[in-house]
């Protein structure tokens, strides 16, 4: 008994001292000049200019590496030049720091539907739906890319190589 305030107070100071070693570290402010190369790639993208558009967000990502919005921009980039695999990737780099951002759900949802996998894109419809329910936009963004289907495939040339024809002389 005699020791039980001394424990206790010493068992409070290590649990705080826990909690404070697992706490996320502070988040840094954005670089001006990533900030600068986002405004950027985002008109060029408006614009229609996708490669522009990715080359300022890779400018952006070596500034300011790990940045969410910047990952998010150059997976939107990568999907709307179809390039559905690379999107992924970003979008999966910014869930393994964040899982629970409404945009890298909607937006890997949307590349799995664009890619085919439908089922896997609902259950990040499902994801959606649980965090901020049917009105959310990133919910409604994802259905209507669930509605529309997979993107159509290229069709290589030798797909529709021809058959040879023998004909006699």
């Amino acid at each position: 008994m005699r020791y039980t305030p001394a424990a206790l107070a010493l068992s409070l100071l290590f649990a705080v001292g826990a909690s404070t070693l697992y706490s996320a570290p502070a988040a840094a402010p954005p670089d001006p000049r990533a900030s600068a190369l986002l405004g950027q790639g985002q008109g060029a993208l408006a614009a229609g200019q996708v490669e522009v558009a990715i080359d300022d967000f890779e400018a952006a990502l070596a500034i300011a590496p790990g940045n969410p919005a910047v990952l998010l921009a150059l997976a939107d980039a990568s999907r709307h030049e179809g390039l559905q695999g690379k999107a992924l990737h970003y979008y999966r780099e910014v869930l393994e720091r964040d899982p629970q951002n409404l945009a890298a759900i909607s937006g890997e949802g949307a590349a799995l539907a664009e890619k085919g996998a439908v089922e896997k894109a609902k259950r990040n419809l499902a994801r959606l739906q649980g965090l901020c329910g049917e009105s959310c936009d990133a919910t409604r963004q994802l259905a209507a890319a669930i509605a529309r289907g997979p993107a159509p495939r290229m069709v290589s040339a030798d797909a529709v190589k021809p058959a040879p024809v023998v004909s006699a002389d």
